[in-house]
């Protein structure tokens, strides 16, 4: 479970171009989807993104970018605070994403977990602050997040089941690459041919 997983998610430059666009194009149409209330790939996406370019603008681009697009059909948030939470919030699991090379698998379930729990604490603060819903007080704020519970439960499933899958993908993707990738042939300079030739006439001796 803890095996690191650096070496099948390593990709050129011309790979990396196309899983950016294909993370965006899966966050767009997982979010459409929806199987189920807040189950979507976002967090994972925003592992993926944050394992693949480090923590970056390309990284964070990824989550934003699936979220600009796919509320041009899904309803807003409300207001811009609570806007820029909420795209803040599928911001984060980049942090966790810079971490799976190194930890792995843990880092997957981990990460997923964690980003699943930061949006439920953010959004839901965000709702009680910005909102007449509940009383600004600590009792109100309790209640909105026990309200919002029933919500919540479904996404840390989502999450973990999306990042697992979706990381299964890259590895095996990683790994074909690297056994389609052509063996480079070592160089052998001119000198070093000559001082082999020299040394096997005089293995030779006189004939």
């Amino acid at each position: 479970m803890a095996s690191k997983l650096g070496g099948s998610l390593n990709f050129s430059s011309r790979a990396k171009i196309a899983l950016w666009l294909a993370l965006v194009a899966v966050g767009v149409c997982g979010r459409l989807w929806q199987p189920a209330y807040n189950v979507t790939p976002l967090a994972a996406i925003g592992l993926a993104a944050g394992s693949l370019f480090g923590i970056s603008l390309a990284a964070a681009a990824v989550p934003i970018v699936a979220l600009v697009i796919s509320n041009m059909v899904l309803p807003g948030y409300g207001s811009t605070i609570m806007t820029l939470v909420v795209y803040g919030s599928f911001a984060c699991p980049v942090l966790f994403g810079s971490l799976v090379k190194r930890q792995g698998w843990i880092a997957v379930v981990g990460g997923s977990l964690a980003s699943s729990l930061i949006f439920f604490i953010t959004s839901n603060f965000a709702t009680w602050a910005l909102s007449e819903l509940y009383p600004h007080t600590l009792a109100g704020l309790t209640t909105c997040y026990v309200a919002a519970l029933p919500f919540y439960r479904w996404m840390p499933v989502g999450d973990v089941v999306w990042s697992v899958s979706l990381f299964a993908v890259l590895v095996a993707v990683g790994r074909i690459q690297q056994l389609v990738q052509p063996v480079q042939a070592i160089p052998v300079t001119t000198g070093h041919s000559q001082t082999v030739d020299r040394l096997t006439e005089e293995q030779r001796g006189p004939q």
